[in-house]
Protein backbone atom coordinates (compact mmCIF):
# COMPACT_ATOMS: atom_id res chain seq x y z
CA UNK A 1 0.00 0.00 0.00
CA UNK A 2 2.99 2.23 0.49
CA UNK A 3 2.52 3.25 -3.37
CA UNK A 4 -0.42 5.27 -2.62
CA UNK A 5 -1.12 9.05 -1.77
CA UNK A 6 -1.40 10.40 1.56
CA UNK A 7 -5.01 10.32 1.32
CA UNK A 8 -5.40 7.18 0.30
CA UNK A 9 -3.35 6.08 3.11
CA UNK A 10 -5.56 7.98 5.79
CA UNK A 11 -8.17 6.04 4.73
CA UNK A 12 -7.06 2.79 5.05
CA UNK A 13 -5.50 3.16 8.21
CA UNK A 14 -8.57 4.47 9.47
CA UNK A 15 -10.87 0.90 7.70
CA UNK A 16 -8.10 -1.33 9.03
CA UNK A 17 -7.88 0.41 13.09
CA UNK A 18 -11.74 -0.09 12.25
CA UNK A 19 -11.71 -3.29 11.79
CA UNK A 20 -9.68 -3.97 14.36
CA UNK A 21 -11.87 -2.48 16.78
CA UNK A 22 -15.09 -4.27 15.64
CA UNK A 23 -12.84 -7.36 16.03
CA UNK A 24 -11.98 -6.36 19.62
CA UNK A 25 -15.22 -5.89 20.66
CA UNK A 26 -17.18 -8.50 18.98
CA UNK A 27 -15.32 -11.14 20.38
CA UNK A 28 -14.83 -9.54 23.76
CA UNK A 29 -18.46 -9.40 23.96
CA UNK A 30 -18.50 -13.23 23.30
CA UNK A 31 -15.94 -14.13 26.33
CA UNK A 32 -17.88 -11.83 28.55
CA UNK A 33 -21.10 -13.42 28.10
CA UNK A 34 -19.58 -17.10 28.65
CA UNK A 35 -18.18 -15.80 31.58
CA UNK A 36 -21.04 -13.64 33.00
CA UNK A 37 -24.03 -16.19 31.70
CA UNK A 38 -23.35 -19.80 33.77
CA UNK A 39 -26.26 -20.76 31.48
CA UNK A 40 -24.08 -20.90 28.45
CA UNK A 41 -21.12 -23.49 30.08
CA UNK A 42 -22.56 -26.40 27.83
CA UNK A 43 -20.41 -28.59 25.59
CA UNK A 44 -21.12 -27.35 22.56
CA UNK A 45 -20.86 -23.56 23.54
CA UNK A 46 -17.25 -23.85 24.60
CA UNK A 47 -16.75 -24.44 20.86
CA UNK A 48 -17.60 -20.66 20.45
CA UNK A 49 -15.92 -19.72 23.28
CA UNK A 50 -12.72 -21.45 21.55
CA UNK A 51 -13.33 -19.53 18.27
CA UNK A 52 -13.65 -16.40 19.85
CA UNK A 53 -10.13 -16.56 22.00
CA UNK A 54 -8.56 -17.24 18.69
CA UNK A 55 -10.53 -14.46 17.04
CA UNK A 56 -9.45 -12.22 19.90
CA UNK A 57 -6.00 -12.80 19.79
CA UNK A 58 -6.10 -11.90 15.91
CA UNK A 59 -8.11 -8.26 16.76
CA UNK A 60 -5.72 -7.41 20.07
CA UNK A 61 -2.11 -9.03 18.55
CA UNK A 62 -1.91 -9.59 15.08
CA UNK A 63 -3.96 -6.86 13.54
CA UNK A 64 -2.48 -3.66 15.41
CA UNK A 65 1.30 -5.09 14.73
CA UNK A 66 1.12 -5.18 10.75
CA UNK A 67 -1.48 -2.16 10.22
CA UNK A 68 2.22 0.06 10.42
CA UNK A 69 4.06 -2.69 7.99
CA UNK A 70 0.98 -3.00 5.22
CA UNK A 71 0.97 1.20 5.22
CA UNK A 72 5.01 1.60 4.74
CA UNK A 73 6.08 -1.68 3.36
CA UNK A 74 8.50 -1.79 6.09
CA UNK A 75 8.82 -3.44 9.27
CA UNK A 76 10.38 -2.06 12.07
CA UNK A 77 9.48 -4.16 14.99
CA UNK A 78 12.73 -6.52 14.70
CA UNK A 79 13.43 -10.25 13.74
CA UNK A 80 12.50 -11.98 16.90
CA UNK A 81 8.91 -9.92 16.92
CA UNK A 82 8.45 -10.41 13.25
CA UNK A 83 8.79 -14.50 14.39
CA UNK A 84 6.49 -13.94 16.89
CA UNK A 85 4.30 -12.05 15.31
CA UNK A 86 4.40 -14.64 12.19
CA UNK A 87 3.81 -17.73 14.45
CA UNK A 88 0.60 -15.69 15.77
CA UNK A 89 -0.65 -15.29 12.72
CA UNK A 90 -0.46 -18.18 11.10
CA UNK A 91 -1.60 -20.11 14.88
CA UNK A 92 -4.84 -18.26 15.35
CA UNK A 93 -6.03 -17.80 11.55
CA UNK A 94 -5.50 -21.71 11.55
CA UNK A 95 -7.15 -22.08 15.04
CA UNK A 96 -10.24 -20.07 13.87
CA UNK A 97 -10.60 -22.35 10.89
CA UNK A 98 -10.29 -25.47 12.48
CA UNK A 99 -12.97 -24.41 15.08
CA UNK A 100 -15.85 -23.26 12.66
CA UNK A 101 -15.15 -27.23 11.19
CA UNK A 102 -15.75 -28.32 15.07
CA UNK A 103 -18.54 -26.09 15.59
CA UNK A 104 -20.22 -27.27 11.91
CA UNK A 105 -19.18 -31.08 12.93
CA UNK A 106 -21.40 -30.27 16.80
CA UNK A 107 -24.11 -29.27 15.09
CA UNK A 108 -24.45 -32.03 12.18
CA UNK A 109 -24.42 -34.58 15.29
CA UNK A 110 -27.19 -32.75 16.71
CA UNK A 111 -29.53 -33.10 13.80
CA UNK A 112 -28.27 -36.46 12.22
CA UNK A 113 -27.11 -38.07 15.54
CA UNK A 114 -29.45 -36.49 18.22
CA UNK A 115 -30.48 -39.18 20.61
CA UNK A 116 -26.29 -39.95 21.24
CA UNK A 117 -25.66 -36.34 21.23
CA UNK A 118 -28.54 -35.38 24.23
CA UNK A 119 -26.70 -38.46 26.30
CA UNK A 120 -22.98 -37.09 25.80
CA UNK A 121 -24.30 -33.57 26.94
CA UNK A 122 -23.12 -33.36 30.46
CA UNK A 123 -19.84 -34.86 29.73
CA UNK A 124 -17.06 -32.38 29.09
CA UNK A 125 -14.03 -34.66 28.44
CA UNK A 126 -14.94 -35.13 24.95
CA UNK A 127 -14.95 -31.49 24.04
CA UNK A 128 -11.88 -29.89 25.96
CA UNK A 129 -9.92 -32.55 23.64
CA UNK A 130 -11.64 -31.53 20.93
CA UNK A 131 -10.41 -27.93 21.93
CA UNK A 132 -7.00 -28.64 22.85
CA UNK A 133 -6.60 -31.00 19.16
CA UNK A 134 -7.39 -27.67 17.49
CA UNK A 135 -4.49 -25.75 18.86
CA UNK A 136 -1.92 -28.82 18.69
CA UNK A 137 -3.17 -29.30 14.92
CA UNK A 138 -3.22 -25.50 13.92
CA UNK A 139 0.38 -25.16 15.88
CA UNK A 140 1.59 -28.31 13.98
CA UNK A 141 0.34 -26.84 10.61
CA UNK A 142 2.71 -23.86 9.90
CA UNK A 143 4.52 -23.04 13.30
CA UNK A 144 7.47 -25.56 13.00
CA UNK A 145 7.86 -24.09 9.39
CA UNK A 146 7.83 -20.42 10.27
CA UNK A 147 10.70 -21.06 13.32
CA UNK A 148 12.66 -24.14 12.00
CA UNK A 149 12.71 -23.38 8.00
CA UNK A 150 15.67 -21.17 7.41
CA UNK A 151 18.02 -23.00 9.65
CA UNK A 152 17.33 -26.52 7.80
CA UNK A 153 17.70 -24.57 4.56
CA UNK A 154 20.84 -22.93 5.92
CA UNK A 155 19.94 -19.33 4.99
CA UNK A 156 17.23 -16.84 5.38
CA UNK A 157 15.82 -15.33 2.23
CA UNK A 158 13.58 -12.74 4.32
CA UNK A 159 15.61 -9.16 4.13
CA UNK A 160 16.04 -7.18 7.30
CA UNK A 161 13.26 -4.85 6.90
CA UNK A 162 10.54 -7.37 5.59
CA UNK A 163 8.26 -9.79 7.85
CA UNK A 164 6.96 -12.98 5.96
CA UNK A 165 7.64 -16.23 6.38
CA UNK A 166 10.51 -18.43 4.58
CA UNK A 167 8.45 -20.82 2.68
CA UNK A 168 6.44 -17.50 1.26
CA UNK A 169 7.74 -18.64 -2.17
CA UNK A 170 7.64 -21.93 -1.97
CA UNK A 171 4.66 -23.45 -3.69
CA UNK A 172 4.60 -27.20 -3.17
CA UNK A 173 4.54 -26.80 0.65
CA UNK A 174 2.08 -23.66 0.56
CA UNK A 175 -0.11 -25.93 -2.10
CA UNK A 176 -0.16 -28.78 1.08
CA UNK A 177 -0.85 -26.23 3.66
CA UNK A 178 -3.51 -25.04 2.06
CA UNK A 179 -5.23 -27.77 1.23
CA UNK A 180 -5.20 -28.37 4.96
CA UNK A 181 -5.99 -25.44 6.49
CA UNK A 182 -8.58 -24.35 3.49
CA UNK A 183 -9.68 -27.22 1.45
CA UNK A 184 -10.67 -29.46 3.40
CA UNK A 185 -11.98 -27.69 6.11
CA UNK A 186 -14.25 -26.38 3.30
CA UNK A 187 -14.82 -29.77 1.72
CA UNK A 188 -16.25 -30.81 5.61
CA UNK A 189 -18.34 -27.66 6.28
CA UNK A 190 -19.98 -28.21 3.25
CA UNK A 191 -20.30 -31.75 4.04
CA UNK A 192 -22.61 -31.62 6.50
CA UNK A 193 -24.32 -28.77 5.39
CA UNK A 194 -25.92 -30.78 2.75
CA UNK A 195 -26.07 -33.83 5.05
CA UNK A 196 -28.24 -31.49 7.21
CA UNK A 197 -30.17 -30.58 4.53
CA UNK A 198 -30.92 -33.95 3.31
CA UNK A 199 -31.72 -35.40 6.44
CA UNK A 200 -34.39 -32.65 6.80
CA UNK A 201 -35.73 -33.08 3.83
CA UNK A 202 -36.21 -36.79 4.15
CA UNK A 203 -37.79 -36.39 7.19
CA UNK A 204 -40.34 -34.09 5.70
CA UNK A 205 -40.82 -36.56 2.74
CA UNK A 206 -41.91 -38.93 5.45
CA UNK A 207 -44.85 -36.30 6.56
CA UNK A 208 -44.37 -36.88 9.94
CA UNK A 209 -44.48 -32.90 10.70
CA UNK A 210 -47.04 -31.91 8.13
CA UNK A 211 -49.50 -35.37 8.76
CA UNK A 212 -50.11 -34.10 12.74
CA UNK A 213 -48.94 -30.98 13.45
CA UNK A 214 -51.56 -27.77 12.70
CA UNK A 215 -50.47 -24.38 11.26
CA UNK A 216 -49.39 -22.00 13.70
CA UNK A 217 -50.24 -18.68 13.50
CA UNK A 218 -46.93 -16.15 14.46
CA UNK A 219 -46.55 -12.81 15.98
CA UNK A 220 -43.19 -12.25 16.02
CA UNK A 221 -41.89 -8.71 15.83
CA UNK A 222 -38.86 -9.62 15.52
CA UNK A 223 -36.31 -12.10 14.26
CA UNK A 224 -32.74 -12.79 13.57
CA UNK A 225 -30.61 -15.76 11.73
CA UNK A 226 -34.47 -17.43 11.43
CA UNK A 227 -34.80 -17.64 15.47
CA UNK A 228 -37.46 -15.53 17.14
CA UNK A 229 -36.85 -12.76 19.51
CA UNK A 230 -37.17 -14.52 23.50
CA UNK A 231 -40.17 -12.52 25.01
CA UNK A 232 -42.33 -12.88 21.47
CA UNK A 233 -45.27 -15.47 21.18
CA UNK A 234 -44.04 -18.42 20.73
CA UNK A 235 -45.33 -21.82 20.20
CA UNK A 236 -46.05 -24.02 23.94
CA UNK A 237 -43.38 -26.13 25.13
CA UNK A 238 -43.98 -29.59 25.57
CA UNK A 239 -44.85 -29.71 28.91
CA UNK A 240 -47.59 -27.10 28.42
CA UNK A 241 -48.83 -28.94 25.01
CA UNK A 242 -48.97 -32.46 26.87
CA UNK A 243 -51.36 -30.85 29.76
CA UNK A 244 -53.36 -28.81 27.53
CA UNK A 245 -53.79 -32.04 25.14
CA UNK A 246 -54.28 -34.19 28.36
CA UNK A 247 -56.82 -31.22 29.95
CA UNK A 248 -59.03 -31.34 26.57
CA UNK A 249 -58.89 -35.40 26.24
CA UNK A 250 -60.68 -35.71 29.50
CA UNK A 251 -63.09 -32.53 28.97
CA UNK A 252 -66.90 -33.64 28.26
CA UNK A 253 -67.75 -33.13 24.75
CA UNK A 254 -71.14 -31.45 24.29
CA UNK A 255 -73.14 -32.37 21.45
CA UNK A 256 -76.32 -30.88 19.90
CA UNK A 257 -78.79 -32.86 21.06
CA UNK A 258 -77.40 -35.28 23.86
CA UNK A 259 -76.03 -35.61 26.86
CA UNK A 260 -71.93 -35.19 27.43
CA UNK A 261 -69.94 -37.85 26.21
CA UNK A 262 -66.23 -38.75 27.86
CA UNK A 263 -63.55 -40.12 25.93
CA UNK A 264 -62.32 -43.72 26.90
CA UNK A 265 -59.03 -43.68 29.17
CA UNK A 266 -57.29 -45.38 25.88
CA UNK A 267 -58.12 -42.79 23.54
CA UNK A 268 -57.00 -39.95 25.63
CA UNK A 269 -53.82 -41.63 26.35
CA UNK A 270 -53.46 -41.91 22.47
CA UNK A 271 -54.21 -38.15 21.74
CA UNK A 272 -52.07 -37.20 24.57
CA UNK A 273 -49.10 -39.20 23.30
CA UNK A 274 -49.68 -38.07 19.58
CA UNK A 275 -49.98 -34.28 20.34
CA UNK A 276 -46.68 -34.69 22.79
CA UNK A 277 -45.03 -36.40 19.50
CA UNK A 278 -45.52 -34.07 17.29
CA UNK A 279 -45.30 -31.18 19.29
CA UNK A 280 -41.45 -32.55 20.16
CA UNK A 281 -41.29 -33.62 16.45
CA UNK A 282 -42.20 -29.79 14.96
CA UNK A 283 -40.17 -28.26 17.19
CA UNK A 284 -36.69 -30.38 16.36
CA UNK A 285 -37.56 -30.17 12.51
CA UNK A 286 -38.25 -26.07 13.30
CA UNK A 287 -35.08 -25.78 15.32
CA UNK A 288 -32.63 -28.14 12.96
CA UNK A 289 -34.03 -25.96 9.89
CA UNK A 290 -32.46 -22.87 11.38
CA UNK A 291 -29.28 -24.47 11.77
CA UNK A 292 -29.19 -25.41 8.35
CA UNK A 293 -29.58 -21.90 7.09
CA UNK A 294 -26.95 -20.43 9.53
CA UNK A 295 -24.49 -23.21 8.73
CA UNK A 296 -25.47 -22.34 5.05
CA UNK A 297 -24.71 -18.72 5.45
CA UNK A 298 -21.51 -19.70 7.42
CA UNK A 299 -20.23 -21.79 4.62
CA UNK A 300 -21.03 -18.88 1.72
CA UNK A 301 -18.86 -16.76 4.35
CA UNK A 302 -15.88 -18.74 4.98
CA UNK A 303 -15.63 -19.29 1.15
CA UNK A 304 -15.97 -15.99 0.61
CA UNK A 305 -13.26 -14.47 2.54
CA UNK A 306 -10.80 -17.53 2.77
CA UNK A 307 -10.84 -18.92 -1.19
CA UNK A 308 -9.04 -15.50 -2.85
CA UNK A 309 -5.85 -15.86 -0.35
CA UNK A 310 -5.62 -19.13 -0.56
CA UNK A 311 -5.74 -19.51 -4.18
CA UNK A 312 -3.67 -15.80 -4.70
CA UNK A 313 -1.33 -17.38 -2.05
CA UNK A 314 -0.41 -20.37 -4.40
CA UNK A 315 -0.44 -18.78 -7.53
CA UNK A 316 2.01 -16.16 -6.25
CA UNK A 317 4.22 -18.47 -4.64
CA UNK A 318 4.59 -20.53 -8.16
CA UNK A 319 5.05 -17.34 -10.09
CA UNK A 320 7.77 -15.82 -7.24
CA UNK A 321 5.67 -12.91 -7.18
CA UNK A 322 5.63 -11.73 -10.37
CA UNK A 323 2.23 -12.57 -11.31
CA UNK A 324 0.11 -10.89 -8.57
CA UNK A 325 0.15 -7.58 -7.82
CA UNK A 326 0.96 -6.60 -4.35
CA UNK A 327 -2.24 -4.59 -3.35
CA UNK A 328 -4.12 -7.40 -4.58
CA UNK A 329 -2.82 -10.00 -2.36
CA UNK A 330 -2.53 -7.51 0.64
CA UNK A 331 -6.59 -7.17 0.33
CA UNK A 332 -6.86 -10.81 0.17
CA UNK A 333 -4.72 -11.08 3.52
CA UNK A 334 -6.92 -8.73 5.41
CA UNK A 335 -10.09 -10.75 3.69
CA UNK A 336 -9.22 -13.14 6.03
CA UNK A 337 -9.36 -11.27 8.85
CA UNK A 338 -12.28 -9.89 8.30
CA UNK A 339 -13.87 -13.19 8.91
CA UNK A 340 -12.68 -13.20 11.97
CA UNK A 341 -14.42 -10.05 12.64
CA UNK A 342 -17.90 -11.94 11.33
CA UNK A 343 -17.41 -14.75 13.30
CA UNK A 344 -18.57 -13.42 16.63
CA UNK A 345 -22.16 -12.47 14.72
CA UNK A 346 -22.20 -15.24 12.59
CA UNK A 347 -22.41 -17.75 15.41
CA UNK A 348 -23.34 -16.21 18.47
CA UNK A 349 -25.75 -13.96 17.67
CA UNK A 350 -28.07 -16.87 16.03
CA UNK A 351 -28.15 -18.40 19.35
CA UNK A 352 -30.86 -17.51 21.86
CA UNK A 353 -28.94 -17.93 25.40
CA UNK A 354 -26.12 -15.55 23.94
CA UNK A 355 -28.56 -13.11 22.38
CA UNK A 356 -30.02 -12.75 26.18
CA UNK A 357 -26.51 -12.37 27.37
CA UNK A 358 -25.78 -9.66 25.06
CA UNK A 359 -28.77 -7.62 25.87
CA UNK A 360 -28.16 -8.14 29.54
CA UNK A 361 -24.59 -6.58 28.92
CA UNK A 362 -25.45 -3.77 26.74
CA UNK A 363 -29.03 -3.10 27.55
CA UNK A 364 -29.57 -3.83 31.28
CA UNK A 365 -32.57 -1.46 31.29
CA UNK A 366 -34.48 -3.55 27.75
CA UNK A 367 -33.22 -6.80 29.77
CA UNK A 368 -34.72 -5.96 32.85
CA UNK A 369 -38.16 -5.38 31.29
CA UNK A 370 -38.04 -8.04 28.81
CA UNK A 371 -37.60 -10.51 32.21
CA UNK A 372 -40.51 -8.35 33.83
CA UNK A 373 -42.71 -9.51 31.01
CA UNK A 374 -42.80 -6.08 29.04
CA UNK A 375 -41.14 -6.99 25.90
CA UNK A 376 -38.98 -4.10 24.41
CA UNK A 377 -40.62 -2.77 21.08
CA UNK A 378 -37.39 -3.70 18.04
Amino acid sequence: FSEFSLGVLVLLAFLMVLLCLVTILGNTLVILAFVMDRNLRHRSNYFFLNLAVSDFAVGTFCMPLYIPYALTGTWHLGRSLCKLWLVMDYLMCTASVFNIVLISYDRFLSVTKAVSYRARQGIMSSPAIKMVAIWVLAFLLYCPAILFWEHVAGHSVVAADQCYAEFFHNWYFLLCASTLEFFVPLLLVTYFNMHIFHNIQRRQRRGSVQDCEPARSSSLSWRFCGLSWPGTSSPPSEAEDSVSSLTRSWRPAVMANGPPRTEPTSTALKRNFSSSFCSRTGSKLQRDKKIAKSLAIIVCVFTFCWAPYSLLMIIRGACQGKCIHNSLYEATFWLLWINSSLNPFLYPLCHMRFRMSFLKILCPKKFAALRSGNTPSF
